[in-house]
């Protein structure tokens, strides 16, 4: 467990808009698991989506973020997450869809002495995958848990948790995690 942090991604207010009024449940959950995590000694990541004013970041080539750009979303600037941050947590600013995009990710986790990242958040299509991807390219170990990352499309989740991820990852649920961690074995 020394060698890993807990990462919550893209759990933030202008993306949890996006996903209805009916967020009490998920978020409660998270919060639990980020407990649970800080209980146990293990460090606690929020990776946020963001920019600076006027979105210099963002090109007109880039569809999803110029749609963002354009609505002058200030949900995006200065993010913060949705969740309680309390002073041992490290919060992330990324700039594009993974959590290493754009973002100085990579240098905190080896600074924490990191090789196992515990993965949540939102989209299970978008930051998830994305980050999944890298940070198995990268030879980080990793668990996603599944009930703890949300997609507009169940489907499209469905098949990510079932089918894609677990050729890279372990998966399991944000209850079943924190269960192996107060039973002392890390899942």
């Amino acid at each position: 467990m020394a060698n890993t942090a807990l990462v919550v991604m893209d759990v933030q207010p202008s993306i949890m808009e996006r996903y209805g009024n009916d967020n009490e449940q998920y978020l409660a959950a998270v919060q639990d698991t980020v407990q649970a995590a800080r209980q146990a000694n293990m460090p606690v990541i929020f990776v946020v989506v963001g920019f600076r004013p006027g979105f210099p970041e963002v090109s007109s080539n880039n569809r999803g973020f110029s749609t963002i750009r354009d609505r002058a979303d200030e949900g995006m600037i200065n993010p913060q997450p949705a969740l309680p941050v309390e002073p041992n947590d490290i919060v992330v600013t990324k700039r594009r869809i993974s959590a290493f995009a754009g973002s100085d990710l990579e240098v905190v986790l080896h600074g924490q002495g990191v090789d196992h990242m515990v993965l949540c958040g939102i989209a299970t299509s978008g930051v998830v995958l994305s980050t999944v991807r890298e940070a198995a390219d990268k030879d980080y170990r990793l668990t996603v848990l599944s009930d703890l990352c949300l997609d507009g499309d169940e489907e499209v989740h469905r098949v990510l948790t079932e089918k894609v991820f677990p050729r890279q990852a372990t998966v399991t649920t944000g209850e079943q995690w924190v269960a192996s961690l107060t039973e002392g074995r890390e899942a």
